[in-house]
């Protein structure tokens, strides 16, 4: 295979790269992996059939989400003479899997590290992701969601109990394993409800930034787990959680934010109650990433082995964090059309709560949510009656609800043009025992008329005549904390976290 002559037509060089577990020779606009034959803890390539079983299982979950990647499995045969060949006549020596190359350029860790990663790409990734999870193939049994966490927790235990202590703090270590432990005993009983409704799946398994590329300008998830289906047949909030805690570590929580919410806004209030595990998920796959560090410095040259190390550190850091709970908060923020709500909703909400941020509820992509549209869908008039829209600001507290009752911090963007829908999304906040804001966005007529004016693509149905209409509402009196979002979104951001920090 490393000869460019076993290829029709001939590549001009062959590069080959080794990994624990196979063989890949880059050759041309293709890739060829073939399976090592080994037999390790986690997987079993041992024999033939073996092997060519773990293929066609990779080409068959990859085909999910990159079937412009992942393009077959073929032999690669010996003839007579002892030629070796693909596709060829003969027995089969080797079971080989094709797949088109790609520009390194374009993988997602890389454009990360170049700060090439768009807001708007990681929207997208969100929606690929919720589309694999809705497709995915559902679990059998209960033990199937519970008992591999809890393995992969007690591996955790045994190796942070094991630590050195001038390597990763003993401190550091026990605090991640205590709250390890007690999260889990604590959120058994809603992992396995989640089971039972439907959201543990089988799931990508290896949702990080490393294995994401952009392809004619949209996300393709590639390179999921295939060699052990049970370490794939997960919560789907804990496959999304590998993607968030990498985001995290790579210092883009904007993006983390922006990931989750998206995900969250394609989806119904189901996956909402499950963030109350999301805590739990994003350590769990920091510690991975430190067990994996941990490993590679024992297995590494001094100076790489203290990188691995630092790196391991900053993983089990990053696992602590993540896992110390906060006071939940609610924040309304109101306004007429075109004062900015969203704009600043989004800019505010990473910043709010814990990693990654809060949870956004839009009463524009309820309302269309009600009526089962696109997001950018126009609704006719008769969806904006007052019977209609007050169905739409209970549904974005209910929403609110099950955020705050997971634990988590929640920005609610609506008008809220009435007292009385102000007062009662401040109930809400009181009724959950969440720190309550409420900010109200001023901007002249003429400000508000040229933003909606502008918009394209967006979920907001307003235009100039709503605008003018809204202009003449009697606001009543006002509890917000009035805002003058006149300004560029960096300054009235700004304005709006002076207040929140007041």
């Amino acid at each position: 295979m490393s000869r460019a002559g076993a290829y029709d037509p001939a590549p001009a060089t062959v590069e080959r790269i080794e990994t624990h577990a196979s063989f890949v020779f880059l050759a041309g606009d293709f890739a060829y992996k073939i399976k090592r034959s080994v037999k390790l803890p986690f997987l079993d390539f041992s024999t033939l059939e073996k092997r060519h079983k773990a293929c066609l299982n990779e080409l068959r979950l990859n085909r999910r989400t990159a079937p412009e990647v992942y393009l077959e499995v073929v032999p690669l045969a010996r003839d007579a003479g002892g030629t070796l060949s693909l596709r060829g006549d003969g027995e089969t020596v080797e079971w080989v899997l094709v797949m088109r190359r790609f520009g390194q350029e374009h993988l997602y860790d890389r454009m990360a590290r170049e700060g090439r990663l768009s807001i708007v790409a990681m929207g997208e990734t969100a929606l690929e992701i919720a589309a694999l999870h809705r497709s995915a193939d559902r679990i059998l049994t209960i033990d199937q969601a519970v008992l591999p966490l809890e393995k992969i927790i007690a591996e955790h235990e045994d190796v942070l109990k094991g630590c050195v202590p001038g390597i990763v703090p003993q401190d550091l270590a026990e605090d991640l394993v205590r709250r390890t432990r007690s999260a889990f005993e604590r959120l058994g009983p809603l992992l396995k409800r989640r089971a039972r409704t439907g959201f543990v799946r089988h799931c990508h398994g290896d949702l990080h930034l490393r294995n994401i590329v952009e392809i004619d300008g949209r996300p393709v998830l590639f390179d999921a787990l295939e060699f052990n289906d049970s370490l794939a047949t997960i919560d789907v909030l804990y496959d999304l959680a590998f993607l968030l805690m990498d985001l995290g570590k790579h210092g883009l929580g904007v993006h983390a934010n922006a990931v989750l919410n998206s995900y969250l806004d394609d989806g119904g209030t189901g996956n909402l109650a499950g963030l109350a595990a999301l805590p739990l998920f994003l350590s769990l796959r920091a510690v991975i990433r430190g067990k994996v560090e941990l490993l590679r410095a024992k297995l590494t040259a001094l100076s790489d082995a203290n990188s691995a190390q630092e790196e391991a550190r900053d993983y089990l850091r990053f696992g602590a964090s993540v896992s110390r709970s906060r006071l939940p908060s609610l924040i309304a923020v109101g306004g007429l059309s075109g004062s900015g709500k969203s704009t600043l909703a989004r800019a505010i909400a990473p910043r709010i709560g814990t990693f990654p941020g809060a949870v956004i509820v839009r009463s524009d992509a309820e309302r269309k949510r009600l009526f089962g549209v696109a997001p950018t869908a126009r609704l006719p008039e008769r969806a904006y009656t007052q019977e209609i829209s007050d169905l739409v600001y209970a549904l974005c507290r209910k929403r609110a609800a099950l955020v705050l009752e997971a634990g988590r911090s929640v920005i609610v963007d609506a008008v809220h043009a009435r007292p009385a829908e102000r007062e009662a999304i401040a109930a809400v906040a009181q009724d959950h025992g969440a720190a309550f804001a409420g900010l109200w966005f001023d901007a002249p007529a003429e400000v508000l008329t040229e933003r909606v004016t502008d918009r394209v693509g967006d979920v907001s149905d307003a235009t100039a005549d709503v605008v003018r209409e809204q202009l003449a509402y009697d606001l009543g009196p006002m509890a917000f904390d009035r805002i003058d979002a006149s300004g560029s979104v960096a300054v009235v951001v700004e304005r709006c976290l002076n207040r929140l920090r007041d």
